[in-house]
């Protein structure tokens, strides 16, 4: 009987862990601070939407969370306006029967030519 123990298999060296690169640390970041966009907004000569689009830059000074509630004011003000400006007045109310407009009417001129 032959015990051919050799004892332990040569793997060679241990892997050596290498100690992973150090990224710098982001500098801190509150993301729901206060932050200013720096948006310029051009007037548009409408007063309505002026004053609204203006609205918008009370969001520069709340939290982000409380932005949501600046922009659905803004946009109901500025669904508002254009309902205003697509708003047509209706058509004339008609002039009650035997009023002096109703018999000037252009066929009843034309039926007294003589």
């Amino acid at each position: 009987m032959s015990d051919s123990y050799g004892g332990p298999q040569d793997l060679g060296p241990e892997p050596v862990e290498e100690p992973e690169p150090q990224v710098p640390a982001e500098p801190s970041y509150d993301p729901s601070g206060p932050a200013p966009l720096g948006v310029e907004r051009t007037p548009t000569g409408n007063a309505d939407v002026d004053s609204r689009l203006a609205r918008l830059g009370d969001a520069d000074h709340l939290a982000t969370d409380g932005h949501i509630e600046v922009y659905e004011d803004v946009h109901r003000g500025l669904r508002d306006a254009l309902t205003a400006l697509d708003a047509r007045p209706g058509p004339p109310v008609p002039s009650p029967a035997g009023s002096p407009s109703s018999s000037s009417s252009p066929s009843s001129s034309y039926d007294n030519r003589s």
